[in-house]
Parts: C-alpha cells; sequence; structure tokens
C-alpha cells in the first residue's frame, strides 16, 4: 500500500518528517513539536511502509519510537541507505533502554530525543538536520554566475531553495511575492540572469543531485520524489540544462552542476525552455 503524503495545495514546500510512533507520549511530543504550519506529519505503521513513503515522497527527517523495540533496528537499518532524510530515535531512557539506544546510534540514528528532557529542542534539532533546512542553508545566497541582483530575484531565488526542489508553478511565486506573473517573468530574467522557468529546473535538479547519492534511490525514485512527471522527464531536464544525463547526477556535486549550466546559459542565453 503507497502511503499518502499530505497535501500541500499552495506549494509552499512545508517540510514532511515521517514518524513511526506507538506511546501516546512519544504522539504527543511531535504533536507539540510540529504545529501544521510548521511541518506535516506523515505517519507509518512499520518498515515497509517506512520505505514505501522514502521512495515517493520527499521525506524531510524520520521519528522513530523507541516503544517498538527491537522494530526499531530492523527499520533503522534504512537509515544508511537514505541519508538525506535524517533518522530520529525517541525514547524515555529508562535503564532498561540502553541497548535500544545503542543499537539506534549503531544503525545511524542522527540524534536521540530524550521525552521530558529534549521536548522543546525537539524541533529544532529535527528542522536544521531535515533535508530541507540543509538543502536551504547550503543555497540561500545564489551562485554568483546566475547573475541574481534585483531584490524580486534574490526573493525568488530563496523561495525556490526552501521547497528543496519541490514542483512550484510561476502563479504560486507569483502570488506569493505580489506581483503578477507576467510581471513576475519579464523582471526576473532581467540583464544576464536565466529565464524563471531555467532557475526553477536548475533548483530542482540541484536537489535531484543531492538525493540522487542514497544509496536506495535509483533515478526513477528521485524522479518520483521530487513529483517529475516521469524518470524521462528528469532525464530530458538534466540534459537541457547541465548537458548530462541523470544517471550521473550521484557522481557531480553542486559546483560541477553549476558550472555545466553557466556553460551552457553562455552558449544559449535566450533559451526560453
Amino acid at each position: 500500500m503507497t502511503v499518502r503524503a499530505p497535501v500541500d495545495p499552495a506549494g509552499t514546500g512545508v517540510p514532511v518528517v515521517c514518524t513511526m510512533l506507538k506511546r501516546e507520549r512519544a504522539r504527543a511530543l511531535m504533536r507539540t513539536a510540529f504545529p501544521r504550519r510548521r511541518a506535516h506529519l506523515l505517519p507509518v505503521r512499520g518498515r515497509d511502509e517506512l520505505l514505501d513513503a522514502l521512495t515517493h515522497h520527499l521525506i524531510d527527517a524520520v521519528v522513530l519510537d523507541g516503544g517498538f523495540g527491537e522494530e526499531v533496528g530492523r527499520v533503522l537499518q534504512l537509515a544508511e541507505d537514505f541519508p538525506s532524510a535524517p533518522f530520529f530515535f525517541v525514547t524515555p531512557l529508562l535503564p532498561t533502554d540502553a541497548p535500544l539506544v545503542g543499537r539506534a546510534v549503531e544503525c545511524g540514528a542522527a540524534e536521540v530525543l530524550v521525552e521530558g528532557i529534549d521536548d522543546v529542542a525537539a524541533r529544532l534539532l529535527v528542522h536544521q538536520r531535515g533535508f530541507s533546512q540543509r538543502f536551504d542553508a547550503a543555497l540561500t545566497e545564489p551562485p554568483e554566475a546566475l547573475g541574481l541582483r534585483t531584490s524580486l530575484q534574490l526573493n525568488v531565488w530563496r523561495s525556490l531553495v526552501r521547497r528543496a526542489g519541490r514542483p512550484v508553478r510561476t502563479d504560486q511565486l507569483a502570488k506569493e511575492h505580489g506581483v503578477s506573473r507576467e510581471h513576475l517573468s519579464r523582471s526576473f530574467a532581467n540583464g544576464t540572469a536565466p529565464t524563471l522557468k531555467r532557475v526553477i529546473d536548475l533548483v530542482r535538479v540541484l536537489a535531484a543531485a543531492e538525493l540522487a547519492k542514497n544509496p536506495g534511490f535509483d533515478v526513477r525514485d528521485v524522479a518520483e520524489v521530487l513529483g517529475f512527471a516521469s524518470s524521462s522527464h528528469l532525464s530530458g531536464t538534466t540534459q537541457r540544462l547541465v548537458s548530462a544525463k541523470a544517471s550521473s547526477l550521484s557522481r557531480l556535486r553542486t559546483v560541477d552542476l553549476l558550472e555545466r549550466f553557466a556553460q551552457t546559459q553562455a552558449e544559449n542565453p535566450e533559451a526560453e525552455d
């Protein structure tokens, strides 16, 4: 059964935190830490549902309840295959929990959240390590080569990287920034800057490259997670923007992709896509 992600009709890119919780205390902690406007909580009931969620939706982080006992160890094995979504382990940290905490750390849990101690800090701890936040922090300032200098260009760029590669329409961006769609498209490609469509696609390819480095993903999974129509759509977009195959994204660094994009832009600066 495919796990359905929460709907984000406004295209705001609210982070999705996948939860596997058994105890009410753990559920209460997560509800308090992540009210609806701060994140979407996507519950799963076991390893298979978690794997399904990871390969169908852009998951920022995973939170597992120590109440599942030894089952947690089996689920935590997925952490090695999906390092872009850090795994967190919630526990009351009773003396009997020590072996399970050790197992969680051994399997690559990013953090152990202790009930009653980390309740207030839980949101910050998970948010800072989540995929969207790390992607945003790394690209908040646009590369100089893109020529994005006006306030509108910079604000739109930051809106895009905040979404971490999730699909977004031009009219959604226009509404967000209080301008018409026509004004946004015309004003964005000002001076030497690429068109808005190309920059939207560039951010999505940069996100795809990061996700492609997960051992648990193939190109089809990356396309699915980021909302591309198909793996062929992702491949075509990658080839058009950076003259590379989608299958090579796992080997290319962000700086490599930006250099390739700058080269294709210099060769065809009038491209409208």
